[in-house]
C-alpha cells in the first residue's frame, strides 16, 4: 500500500483536503467501493465514492463535521446495499 499512501499524501493537499481525514476514513471508503463494485456494478463504485465526497464537502461547507458526514454517508450506502441484497434474496 506504499503507492496508495504516497498518492494520498500527494493528491489530498493538492486538492486542499486534510491528509489526516483521508487516512482516518480510507479503510472504510475502500471497503465501500469494493462492496458497491461487487454488489451493484463496477462503474457505480467510483461514482458512489464521488457522491460520498460531495456529501462530506456539503457538510463541511455548512460548518459540519466532515469525518462524521463521511461516516453517515458510508452508513447510508451500506444500508442501500443491504436493502438491495435483501430484495435480491
Amino acid at each position: 500500500m506504499d503507492a496508495l499512501q504516497d498518492w494520498t499524501r500527494s493528491v489530498a493537499p493538492a486538492l486542499g483536503v486534510d491528509v489526516g481525514l483521508v487516512a482516518a476514513t480510507q479503510d472504510q471508503v475502500l471497503d465501500m467501493v469494493r462492496d458497491v463494485a461487487h454488489g451493484v456494478v463496477r462503474p457505480a463504485a467510483p461514482l458512489t465514492a464521488y457522491v460520498v465526497g460531495l456529501a462530506a464537502g456539503r457538510a463541511g461547507a455548512q460548518g459540519g463535521d466532515v469525518a462524521a458526514a463521511v461516516a453517515e454517508a458510508l452508513a447510508q450506502v451500506d444500508a442501500l446495499l443491504s436493502d438491495r441484497g435483501a430484495a435480491a434474496g
